[in-house]
């Protein structure tokens, strides 16, 4: 292949050895020149291998300056070649169909070549950020192939990696305006990065009954997320199939139902039909009555006080509050969560910061379980992305941690959710914490900075034998870079992801760091009396209503209690901040001040 006629290409040495995936060169040092910093070669440069048909393009991986003065030896990974295409212009294919042979020219892989590499453009790529080798060609990924075969993006914490996903989602969601994205936000932090194109849930908005869950997530909610009592675990397997039954036939729907099963119910206990706890409770309370020995009554009673703690816990409003009003709202639920009707928000961020922390993996496993059971029974009728963020929790490698089901369901996703329309995205910064066999459905992985042996190890084993020798780099990615592997990209790809505007660049929800108190004069003590009422007021159960706050409830006169918001009682919290640093210090202060005025430091 000619050299290109914008950049004249600069001989650098020759070929010395070729085995199957790469070659030995020498090269020779350039003389002082304009382009001798172009020409510099190093590790991860691309080189040219002039063939009599095609120029091969290598990396270099390894470099030895020990031989005769000025002579550099370099192996490099063959990766593909540039053929003239249509037309005259040149194109890259993967492979190589005509080894170079000893002797054969090397030549820095100038602009040209880089761009007839990487530059992909087209109606099936998005853009997610720049080149590292050359910023001036962008970074492009094939979006079906990388959405219809499952990504996974991995890089310790610090390296970028939520500004990545962020930049990854909005990408997809410019290309493709209507694409549904589940985004899973442990840490209520993407919020802020899609805004208006988003319906953001947590427990404050989130409606999702208790009766949609399956029964292992339901035993995982009524035991606390701790193993279930097999004799308790027994009787709720009775129970909760005539509960439904007994909800069914109030409205009509009963009958045949019964009539089609003799045992007196058609439904299962996984059945995502609604049922009371009332009926539940009644119907458990039934049996322990019908005990001629009271000293087996225990077991009964202890349910029944597990459920109606757990009912009556405020933590677990979504589930319990309002679950049967409306009866069936399983078409409103499914609607809400995977945004079936968008109304201009494609994308859901489900917040899971605000949840009871045993019970998360419940939510989780409800969720992923939902998304794919949909995928089934539409016949993939609406593609929908499930975006896992701290995916090695749900889904971790050592089955004797987590949570089953919520494994299970990613599972299903990851193994068969691309025949039904459903998508699956991984983000961790533990690979080596998440399943192995998860991770090798995923066609696309995003490698950003990890120093640990053993997650290098995992990605080292879920790419291919050509690109692997590119994870040694891995280590000394600078913040936002990540090499791109697989189906989405042409070639092995180290790039660097766009950098967000400042609003757009995910943060948690809670106090930022720039407000952080100056605390050398001490703390105020109603800042701190702030604190312990939002603290108590996350576990008090159902003594007060949803958001309203200990104030409220001790007004005098029967005055109305006012609905204090999360969101208000950060801007009290923050209030309360900023007036510490307005207040004097506390030995500056006067005599007899307001309690308001107390101070903490001894």
């Amino acid at each position: 292949m000619p050299p290109s006629p914008s950049v004249p290409a600069v001989p650098l040495g020759s070929v010395v050895s070729v085995g199957g995936s790469h070659a030995a060169v020498h090269l020779t040092a350039p003389a002082a020149a304009e382009d001798a910093a172009a020409q510099r070669i190093t590790v991860g440069r691309f080189l040219s291998l002039r063939t009599a048909n095609s120029s091969v393009v290598a990396v270099v991986t390894e470099v030895d300056g020990g031989g005769a003065a000025g002579a550099i030896k370099a192996r490099v990974d063959l990766l593909g070649e540039i053929k003239r295409g249509e037309g005259g212009r040149p194109t890259f294919q993967r492979g190589i169909t005509g080894y170079p042979a000893v002797g054969d020219r090397v030549e820095a892989l100038g602009h040209d070549g880089l761009r007839a590499v990487y530059d992909t453009y087209g109606g099936d790529t998005i853009t997610i950020g720049q080149l590292q080798q050359d910023d001036s060609i962008g970074a492009y990924i094939k979006v079906d192939e990388m959405l219809r075969k499952h990504f996974a993006l991995f890089g310790t914490t610090g390296v970028g990696k939520s500004s990545a996903v962020a930049v990854l989602l909005r990408a997809i969601l410019a290309s493709r305006p209507n694409q549904r994205i589940f985004l899973v936000d442990p840490h209520n932090e993407y919020a802020r990065s899609f805004r208006e194109k988003a319906l953001v849930l947590n427990p404050k908005n989130l409606k999702l009954p208790f009766w949609l869950f399956n029964f292992e997530e339901t035993v995982d909610v009524f035991f606390r997320g701790r193993p279930g009592v097999e004799e308790e675990v027994e009787i709720l397997t009775q129970t909760i199939p005539l509960a439904k039954a007994m909800f069914a036939s109030t409205r009509g729907e009963g009958h045949s139902l019964r009539k089609a099963d003799p045992g007196g119910t058609a439904y299962s206990v996984d059945t995502p039909v609604p049922y009371r706890l009332a009926d539940l409770v009644n119907l458990i309370d039934d049996r322990m009555g019908k005990l001629e020995n009271r000293s087996s009554t225990t077991k009964y009673s202890r349910l029944i006080a597990r459920i109606e703690s757990v009912r009556k816990d405020l933590r677990y409003a979504f589930m319990f509050d309002n679950a049967n009003v409306g009866g069936d709202t399983m078409v409103d639920v499914l609607s809400q969560l995977f945004r079936l009707t968008p109304d201009g928000k494609p994308m859901t961020v489900m917040q899971l910061a605000g949840f009871p922390a045993e019970v998360v993996d419940s939510v989780v496993s409800v969720l992923g379980r939902m998304a794919f059971d949909f995928g089934l029974w539409s016949d993939g009728a609406i593609e929908l992305l499930f975006v896992c963020e701290e995916a090695h929790r749900y889904a971790p490698g050592d089955r004797s941690l987590g949570f089953g089901p919520t494994r299970k369901a990613i599972s299903r996703i990851a193994k068969e959710g691309r025949k039904y329309g459903v998508f699956l995205g991984l983000v961790t910064q533990r690979p080596a914490e998440l399943d192995a066999t998860i991770i090798s459905q995923c066609s696309t992985l995003f490698a950003m900075r990890m120093a640990n042996d053993r997650d290098q190890a995992v990605i080292r084993a879920a790419v291919s034998d050509a690109a692997a020798s590119l994870l040694a780099f891995v280590p000394s990615l600078g913040t936002r870079e990540a090499f791109a592997f697989g189906e989405g990209v042409s070639l092995p790809t180290r790039l660097r992801f766009s950098q967000l505007a400042p609003e757009f660049i995910p943060k948690s929800e809670s106090l930022r760091s720039g407000e952080h108190i100056d605390a050398t004069g001490g703390i105020d003590a109603v800042f701190v009396e702030r604190v312990v009422e939002r603290w108590r007021h996350a576990t008090m159960g159902n003594k007060r209503k949803a958001g309203e706050s200990l104030l409220d409830m001790e007004r005098p006169g029967g005055e109305p209690a006012t609905a204090l918001t999360l969101e208000a009682e950060r801007a009290l919290l923050r209030d309360a901040a900023l007036n510490m640093r307005r207040e004097p210090p506390a030995d500056a202060a006067k005599p007899g001040a307001g309690p308001a005025h107390r101070s903490l430091r001894k």
